[in-house]
């Protein structure tokens, strides 16, 4: 029976490491195409290794032009923008409709779902129509508010099982000590639910940080497009440059890799945080 066990557990590595590489294969395609001279991208049959590595389209795209710096500060700005922002309406509202006696919460949770599944070039329009009146077009600000339409909703839905999970006695103890409401939220309960929040924050980066429609709609000058677009820049007309796509899509993928690496430990346990309840 052990020996079964042993094989079955060899399956199962072997069966996750294959499904891994599958994963993984795309991002190794895109470093081996940003290091690959544009001659031998289209060879015949492909090359699966790295022949006659050249950093060209680096150089091009990060020393002698700097644009693409540029825009990666901008997505920069957007997307620690949006984290900050949905966090800090966020959290707060996840509270209330996990702790407190609302009416209507059934109708707001519903909406919250409605506003998740709408997809973003159906607000593009209307978004832009609104932003010009009040000058929002070309600032980092309506990006960043057209960003929290969909990651202010998500937070608030990922947090509230996090605050449900926890003893609906604690704000009982802490009021006995001397807390109010208040106090008794930001000593007692928000520790208690940092990795729903660093979840919450690092998904709320990435929804900043990815958006294009937005970028697309509500900017017109490069001072504030995102690094999204400055992808779109080498797709043209009568081709793509796909070394020089690929080197820009390699260093955008760098800080969603360090990210989830670092907080690796904090998103596991907040995704979990909120499957059981007491």
């Amino acid at each position: 029976m052990n020996q079964r066990a042993q094989w079955k557990g060899a399956g199962m590595t072997v069966i996750g490491a294959v499904i891994t590489l599958l994963f993984l294969f795309p991002v190794y395609w895109m470093v081996k195409t940003s290091i690959t001279p544009i001659t031998d991208l289209f060879s015949s049959p492909p090359h699966f290794g790295v022949l006659n590595a050249t950093f060209t389209a680096y150089y091009d795209n990060f020393i002698h032009n700097t644009d693409m710096l540029r825009y990666i500060g901008n997505s920069f700005i957007i997307a620690i923008g949006t984290m900050i922002m949905s966090l800090l309406f966020a959290t707060p509202a996840a509270y209330a409709l996990a702790r407190l006696d609302l009416k209507g919460k059934s109708l707001i949770m519903i909406l919250l779902l409605a506003i998740q599944m709408l997809p973003g070039i159906m607000m593009a329009m209307p978004l832009f129509i609104m932003f010009s009146k009040v000058h929002l077009v070309n600032s980092y600000f309506g990006l960043i508010l057209a960003d929290m339409i969909h990651a202010l909703p998500f937070a608030v839905l990922v947090l509230r099982p996090s605050f449900m999970a926890l003893p609906k006695g604690l704000e009982e103890a802490a009021k006995i000590d001397g807390c109010n409401q208040f106090t008794a939220f930001t000593r007692i309960i928000l520790p208690l639910v940092v990795p729903g929040m660093m979840t919450v924050a690092v998904f709320c980066f990435l929804f900043g940080w990815g958006d294009f429609i937005f970028g697309l709609t509500l900017t017109t000058e490069d001072s504030v497009r995102p690094l999204t677009l400055g992808l779109y820049r080498f797709i043209g007309q009568y081709g793509t440059e796909w070394n020089n796509l690929m080197a820009v899509a390699t260093l955008a993928a760098l800080p969603i890799i360090i990210i989830f690496i670092g907080l690796q430990r904090y998103v596991v346990g907040g995704i979990t945080a909120g499957s059981m309840k007491d």
